[in-house]
């Protein structure tokens, strides 16, 4: 690849001339400029933007790294991010742990080189489990802000984006109750994560305090068949007359596998469920959600990091912005 130095020794010209030609500087002739870009098509010459950061101090690009591609819910944050950066003039990069903490890890590294400004991210599964987070406080003390978001580490000191996930489980298992079911059961496939662990504690909560009952808990692993452990558990359970789901798969399969055994929704039993109204739609009948609001997730987030590029001089306090879900009702639940 052609370099500025190398432009700039065929011109017979300084490096610096060669620069301020590229940028339509005032103190360079037009006819010096013509020359310069001229050269520079022909060569087909690209600024090295790694470079270029560490003149400048910035790249207007945000690195963000999410766990999962496939999960819709992230994948709606991505798009909030993206459409709040480039509002804001910035681009982004995008990298994928799939769950890795050594693949979390290379991402940040790899960007950290002076390829963006700072970090948005949510935690890959692997490092919530092994609780390692030395590789976020090195980022941000490298001078690269992270904003975290639904998955974060309570112990790094960085500005986060979360929902009421203790709340939101805690209100629904109220609303469970006003419709006097006294069997709630809560079901999961995230346990391991910050947020299901929450999600647990607020249905834990409401049911201990508001019905005196004991929390009847499903815990799902990855590698469990999650239709046959729903369905032994159901059958196992036969008192159970309602339902908080901590993911969506877990909603959209209690309610399916209730129907197959028998059970008439939501006359004998309720669901709710963390998903979106496009997940809601995979089962029958539709399931009542927790709506978490993940584009504007995305684009509290990307706000919250552009402003705190541009302030870091001030070196405010870390801030968390709690986005409130919403429960819409639909024919899982009595109205």
């Amino acid at each position: 690849m052609v370099t500025l130095k190398q432009l700039a020794k065929e011109l017979n010209v300084s490096i610096s001339t060669v620069s301020k030609a590229l940028n339509n500087s005032e103190e360079i002739g037009e006819e010096t400029i013509k020359r310069v870009k001229e050269l520079a098509e022909l060569y087909n010459y690209t600024p090295n933007k790694v470079a270029l950061s560490l003149k400048q101090s910035k790249t207007k690009t945000i690195g963000v790294i999410i766990p999962n591609i496939l999960n819709h819910f992230l994948a709606k944050v991505l798009y909030g991010i993206e459409r709040e950066a480039t509002n804001l003039g910035y681009n982004i990069i995008t990298c994928i742990s799939n769950e890795s903490l050594e693949k979390e890890k290379g991402s940040l590294k790899l960007l950290a080189n002076g390829s963006v400004d700072g970090f948005i991210l949510s935690v890959a599964e692997e490092t919530q489990i092994k609780n390692e987070i030395d590789h976020f406080k090195k980022t941000i003390s490298q001078g690269l802000p992270i904003v975290m978001f639904d998955r974060v580490a309570h112990d790094v000191m960085c500005d986060k984006v979360i929902v009421d996930d203790f709340d939101a489980t805690y209100n629904a298992t109220k609303d469970l109750l006003r419709e006097n079911r006294k069997n709630i059961a809560f079901i999961s496939n995230i346990n391991d994560l910050s947020v299901g662990k929450l999600r647990e504690r607020g249905y834990s909560k409401a049911i201990q305090e508001l019905n005196n009952q004991e929390p009847l808990v499903l815990k799902i692993k990855k590698k469990d068949d999650h239709q046959k452990k729903i369905k032994a558990f159901l059958k196992s359970n036969k008192t159970v007359d309602a339902i908080i789901a901590a993911d969506s798969s877990s909603g959209i399969i209690a309610i399916n596998t209730a129907v197959n055994l028998g059970f008439k929704v939501p006359k004998d039993i309720s669901v709710i469920g963390f998903a979106s109204r496009a997940d809601s739609n995979h089962s029958t009948p539709r399931l009542t959600t927790i709506r978490q609001h993940a584009k504007e997730i995305g684009a509290h987030a990307a706000q919250m990091l552009v402003d705190r590029l541009q302030k870091m001089h001030l070196n405010e306090d870390v801030k968390t912005k709690i986005v409130k879900t919403s429960l819409v009702k639909s024919k899982s639940t009595l109205k």
